[in-house]
Order: structure tokens, then sequence, then C-alpha cells
């Protein structure tokens, strides 16, 4: 009897075996559909004609991952169940978020399956609830199979207690893919063609498994020659030197509260060829801008998303360009790691202002608890500490007017001058449903596609602006505001998008207002990390080494991300800077060196 026992239990053991090469065989075939938006014919041909090479490694990878899951449930049957559920709903996510914002997956964007009310609002309650449920009875039965599989014959327990060590062992190293030596990226690197300025190309070319391990912990920047502490000291001494005489030649008047307003999604749909709409639904928000000291558009990194991305450049002054590409999220990959890091908070606070922070939504979206925390900030109010919380929708969040009232409670209070940073809610996707009635019409083939709720949203957005900025000419103290979008909605058909220049998918509204300035507006391209040397230029406003460092950059170079350059007053693809305007961009970018991956000699810099 033991005898026959001991056969069945290997005859299921290989048969389990060959499932288990069939599951991943299939599912790498799926996530290669999932990045090929769903055509058959382009997956086929990655997998058995164009690049079966890396197709075989990354169902290595997938195999690795299944078996470690089968060994620590202890079934074959409820491993691969747990595995293929997994794998169809991060194809799906990924579908979705090369829709939206045309980048895929990356290895940091699964913590965002803990967010909560994040999913929620996106996915709706109905979806919501169906996947908590299928989250919660996968974790059951993979808890429950756990528990009876302490009940397997020893031999059994041996095999599974090998296997996940094993898989355990490989997992981990293959988590270090991005090292040099790393013989699985060696083996990658026999055919692949990396392409690190386009994620999208890049798991296009190299699949979703060779992507999604590209993007796996690395530095945040490659040490770019001439890096040395002799050559941070001289770079200071340079700056601070310019800082010094602009400080003794500048008027010292009264410090002024200072406003950044992140406006999530806000930009001029009337900008894309293909979008016919009308009344326009920014016309207040040009009024506005209008009486701005600068206007014009904002270089954003991305279409459709990466807001927190957005926020660290125009906090820091620091590009995301210059970061290596596998660094697509400094707020949940670097700061965390940082007990502190300059920005324009801290720059603000040693000349005695208080920061706080505002955001209509959770603490925990990109680590933002403990992102400000590390920036400096004084205090963080969120949806639920708000006073003002009113929404235009039920399905929609808190409103830019009463986001606006909060700021403006604060800047009333008699007491130190205030760096107020809003992140604003309102405008968020989705789209669809939030207004029972638009404004705005389309006209074309566009018409109802959820751009008129949109254009609704802006608008309500302008008119609530429009408002704020008449209640900051009647406080007391001063005040400087910038105002920008953080990037476009990934609402707009593919078509559409194919009309437009890609860089007009990336290009957002901004302005910056001075209660104190009448001087003519002057229209700009800009990129967001250039708005902490506009407001050391302010009066009241000590200007530093490193302000004044990135205002000469911005002087030659007002707008740039990878492979976007706006260089002599149009956009290029590399920017051919003179000799001059090459060693000061060298400059900038060894000190972002510094700080993101080096000694931080420059701390003082800021």
């Amino acid at each position: 009897m033991k005898f026959i026992k001991k056969i069945k239990s290997s005859h299921s053991l290989w048969i389990g075996l060959v499932a288990s090469f069939i599951l991943v065989f299939l599912s790498n075939y799926y996530l290669q559909l999932s990045e090929n938006s769903w055509s058959l014919e382009l997956a086929t041909k990655f997998a058995f004609s164009w690049h079966t090479e890396k197709f075989l490694l990354g169902c290595f990878v997938l195999l690795v991952l299944d078996l470690f899951i089968v060994s620590v449930a202890g079934s074959f049957f409820v491993g691969n169940l747990f595995y293929v559920v997994g794998i169809i709903l991060l194809g799906i996510a990924n579908s979705l978020k090369l829709s939206y914002r045309m980048e895929p997956i990356y290895p940091e964007d699964l913590k965002m399956i803990v967010e909560w009310g994040m999913l929620r609002d996106i996915l709706g309650w109905v979806l919501f609830l169906l996947f908590i449920c299928v989250v919660f009875a996968l974790i059951g039965t993979l808890i429950y199979s756990f528990y009876h599989s302490l009940k397997l014959s020893p031999r059994l327990q041996r095999i599974r207690i090998v296997t996940l060590v094993v898989t355990l062992f490989l997992m981990v190293y293959i988590s270090h893919f991005n090292d040099p030596n790393n013989l699985l990226r060696k083996a990658y690197n026999r055919t692949a063609k990396w392409i690190p300025y386009s994620q999208k190309m890049n798991y296009y070319n190299t699949g979703f498994v060779g992507g999604f391990l590209f993007n796996l912990q690395v530095e945040g920047m490659e040490k770019p020659e001439g890096y040395s502490k002799e050559a941070i000291q001289s770079i200071m001494t340079k700056y601070d030197a310019k800082a010094d005489k602009v400080n003794k030649e500048k008027k010292t008047g009264e410090q002024p509260n200072v406003v950044y307003i992140m406006s999530e999604s806000f930009s001029d749909p009337l900008k894309l060829k293909g979008i016919n709409m009308t009344p326009d639904p920014l016309k207040d928000y040009r009024e506005v801008a209008s009486e701005g000291i600068y206007q014009g558009q904002m270089l954003s990194q991305n279409y459709g998303g990466g807001t927190a991305n957005i926020e660290f450049e125009a906090l820091t002054g620091f590009s995301m360009g210059l970061l290596n590409p596998q660094m697509t999220t400094p707020y949940t990959m670097m700061l965390p790691k940082e007990k502190e890091f300059p920005s324009i908070v801290s720059t603000l606070k040693q000349q005695n202002y208080e920061a706080t922070a505002i955001h209509p939504y959770n603490t925990s979206m990109y680590k933002r608890k403990d992102v400000y925390q590390t920036f400096g900030f004084d205090g963080f109010i969120d949806e639920k500490t708000m006073t003002y919380q009113d929404k235009l929708s039920t399905a929609g969040y808190i409103s830019d007017e009463s986001a606006f009232k909060e700021v403006l409670s604060l800047l009333k209070e008699d007491k130190n001058p205030q760096f107020v940073h809003l992140v604003t809610m309102q405008t968020h996707m989705p789209y669809t449903n939030k207004y029972e009635h638009s404004d705005y019409q389309m006209s074309g083939e566009t018409k109802g596609k959820g751009i008129e709720n949109y254009a609704q949203d802006i608008a309500y957005t302008s008119e609530a602006l429009e408002a704020f900025i008449k209640e900051t000419k009647q406080l007391d103290r001063p005040t400087v505001v910038v105002f920008w979008g953080d990037h476009l909605p990934g609402i707009y058909p593919d078509d559409v998008l194919a009309d437009n220049e890609e860089v007009t998918a990336h290009l957002t509204e901004y302005f910056v207002y001075d209660s104190r300035d009448n001087s003519p507006t002057k229209e700009t391209v800009i990129s967001p990390f250039y708005f902490p040397s506009l407001v050391g230029q302010s009066e009241g406003i000590k200007t530093t080494g490193f302000l004044e460092l990135l205002q000469e950059v911005h002087a030659f170079l007002p707008a740039f991300e990878k492979d976007q350059y706006f260089y002599d007053n149009s956009w290029q693809k590399e920017a051919s800077l003179s000799k001059e305007e090459e060693a000061i961009f060298r400059e900038y970018e060894l000190i972002q060196y510094d700080m993101v991956s080096g000694e931080k000699y420059s701390k003082a810099f800021f």
C-alpha cells in the first residue's frame, strides 16, 4: 500500500509540475497580450519569432514565482489558482495603465494594491467590492491550504521545503536584476535593447517581464564624470557668492506668504487638435493668469498621471529627467529612506516661514505623510482634518473651492509668513459619471467620452481660483501664488493624440502671481523644477546658491525632460548647448547627483 501511495503521489507531483509549466507559458503570453493592446499577432510574433529568447527567460522568472507560491500553499491546485488570478489582475491593470497613462505597470505600482480608497474611487463600489472579495477569498484559501499541507507526507514535505528555499533564493537573486554581474541580466543583455528613455517601448521590446525587472531597485542617478568633494565645493563657492550679491541688491520688503497650488489634471483641452468645445471652460482662468508675472505652459513628465513626480520636481528643484529611468517614483522609492531632504520647504523655513501641506485625500497615497516629514513640513492637513470638506457631486472629491478656503484660513492667521503647498483632488478621474449635466458641449466623435464633464471640472476650478486670488489681494501680508496643472487627464482618444505633437500631451497650464508686482506678464514655457527659483526672486525672500544655479540653467534651457528639450525657442530631441551652457548644466547635474546618490557635500547649499 505504501508503495502504491508513493507512486500516486509521484504521479500527482509530475502532473502538477507539468501544469505549472503550461500555466507559466500561457501567463507570460497573456502578459505580452496586455502589453500589445491584446493583439494576438503581435504577442505571437514576440514569443515565437522576434524575441523568443527573452520570452523564455520571462517564463523562467514566472516559473520561479509560481513554484514559490505552490510551495507556500503546499498544493499545486491552490498555488496555481493564486498565481493565475494574480497574473490576470496584473494584465488588466497593465492594459488600463497603458490606456490612461501610456505607461506600463512598474514594480512600485504594486504597492497601490493597499490604497483601498483610491481603488474604490477609480473602480466604483461594485468592482471594488468584487475585487476585495476575490483578494480575501484567495488569501483565505491560501491560509487554509497551508494549514492543511502540514499533514503532507515527510517525503513531500522535504520536496516542498527544498522548493521553497531554492525559489526564495532565486527570487532574491532576481530582485537584484540591475546589478552588473547578475546572470539573468547578462542573459537578457545577449539580445535585449533597453530603451530607458521610453518605458513603454522598453517593455514592448524586452517583454513585460524584462521591462518589469529592468525597473527593480536601482540607484537614483548614475555618477557623473568629475564628481568629487572639491568639485561640489567649487560650485557652492561660485553660486553662494552670486546669491550674496543678489541679496544685497534686492529690495528688503516684507516677507510674502508663498502658496503652491498643484491642480490635479488641470490643462487646456482646446489646445489639442480635434477637441472642439463651446464655451471656453478656462475663461476665468485666463483672466486670472493674465494678472500674473509669469504664465504659459508647463512641461509635465507624464501623460495621464505621475502627480507625485511633478510634485517632487516642484518642491526640490531637481529634474526627473536626470534620474535613472528605473527611479520611477522618488516619493516611494527614494525619499522614505532619507531623514531630511532639501527643498523649497527647508529653504523658506530657514527664513522663519511656517510650512503646511494640504491634500484633500488620504495621507498614505505616495507615502506623502512620510515624505512631507522628510521635507520638513510643520503640518499636513488631509481630507479628515480639513475644516472645509464640501464636494460638488456625490461621485466627486473635496472641491477646489473648499481647498482654497482651507489655504486662506491659514494665510489670515496673524503669525509668521506662510508657505502652503496644496495638492488638489476635485479634478481627479473618473469623469464620466461625476456630473449629471455639463455646461460645455463637444462636437465630433469625442463627444460623450467624459471630456465634457472634465471641462466642467476645470471650469469650476477656474471660477474658484479667481475668487481665491481676489481674496489674497485683501490680505495684510503680500502673497506669491504658483499655480500649475500636474498632467493632462488620460481621457483623450488615440486618434486625437496621434493628430497632435507628442509634447502637446505633456503641456499643462501654469502662472505665478505676486500681489505686489504689477509688471507685464511674461509668457514662458517652463519645467516645474524651476518654480523654487522663481519664488527666490520675490521681494522679501532671500535667494540661495542653489536657486541662483537653477536660475542660470533656466535662462538657456527653460524646460526639459528625457528626449524633450525647449531650447532656442523650439522643441528639440537633443539640445545643442554651447560650451558655457554645457558647463552650467553639468554643475546642476553634479549638485543633483550629490544629494540624490552622492555624499551630500552640498547639504548647506540650499
